[in-house]
């Protein structure tokens, strides 16, 4: 259970929160409100899984806002022109893996910190869009863009196993395949992971691909959600998906983190704006709230490992 203390007073958090709504705000838990906070979080959810990865290793990422509006509007422009959504998705998809690994290789094999990197991606793939787009939004989807040809009750479903698998697939790895362990490995101590034998700079450029692929799957989904694309989709999408890792206990130095962290802290941050509007708060407070959750997460994290390390260097040396 010690292993889980972050994770476990995430889950405190949110589970107060729940007891505060179920008291003042009934309504909150009504089906209609679940299901549109799910579809409206399940992006952030599978990008966040992404960000885990690349802030496992140390790194970050903050053009997955700028990454995640060239994927939808590519999807929107794919199927405009008469392909169909599985092949305009694919698309998508292909398209920010492509940017993730422009990303990766700049962070890898050039040694640009990913800060720079990701700072420079950020500003170039939004001000492109807009100079393309021209700030106009992709509308004139054919009839069976929408929840990708089925209903919405359909694509729900099909969204929450989506969002389940990937969710077990990137636990799982991360415990029990050999590039989960190099992950962290890479993430705690680069030097000494490139002595015995890990390729760290393919393993960076492998997660930050990963983190494209995902961004633009996301992309995707949330795209079917509407009869129209807007350019300027993911503005400050970044920041909420980083927020919601750092919450969920992640170490933003590298070397430590959970899935389940990361699920929390995407559950708790996507729920307090919904929570804010039933308990007739003004939506104002919500970024300061978040703020103060993330300023509070970060604080526990540093002073969490400042006791462990005081705890190592005092602890007797063995006979």
């Amino acid at each position: 259970m010690k292993f889980y203390k972050k994770e476990i007073a995430v889950a405190v958090a949110i589970l107060g929160l729940m007891v505060v709504l179920m008291f003042s705000a009934p309504g909150y838990f009504s089906r209609e409100n679940l299901t549109d906070l799910f579809l409206a979080n399940a992006p952030v959810m599978i990008i966040a899984l992404g960000m885990t990865l690349v802030i496992l290793l140390g790194e970050i990422d903050i053009s997955v806002g700028s990454v995640f509006a060239i994927c939808g509007v590519v999807m929107g422009v794919a199927a405009r022109g008469g392909s169909p959504v599985a092949i305009s998705g694919m698309a998508a998809c292909v398209v920010g893996a492509a940017c993730g690994a422009l990303n990766g290789a700049l962070v890898a094999y050039l040694r640009v910190p990913s800060i720079v990197v990701t700072l420079a991606t950020m500003v170039a793939l939004r001000d492109g869009l807009r100079w393309q787009t021209q700030g106009a939004w992709i509308g004139n989807l054919p009839s069976g863009f929408q929840w990708m040809g089925t209903t919405q009750s359909h694509y729900t479903v099909l969204t929450v196993g989506l969002v389940s698998l990937l969710i077990v697939l990137t636990a799982l790895g991360l415990r029990y395949l050999r590039i989960g362990r190099a992950v962290f490995a890479t993430g705690s101590n680069r030097a000494a992971a490139r002595i015995v034998g890990i390729d760290t700079q393919w393993i960076s450029f492998f997660v930050f691909t990963l983190a494209g692929l995902l961004t633009g799957l996301a992309a995707m989904l949330n795209s079917v959600r509407f009869h129209q694309i807007p350019s300027n989709l993911g503005l400050g999408l970044e920041m909420k998906v980083i927020a919601a890792v750092a919450v969920g206990g992640a170490a933003i130095t590298g070397g430590s983190g959970t899935v389940l962290g990361t699920v929390l802290g995407v559950i708790l941050l996507g729920a307090i704006g919904p929570a804010l509007t039933f308990l007739g708060v003004s939506a104002y407070w919500e970024k300061a709230i978040q703020g103060g959750i993330i300023l509070g997460a970060v604080a526990m994290n540093v002073i969490g490992n400042h006791r462990e390390k005081n705890a190592a260097d005092t602890d007797p040396l063995p006979n």
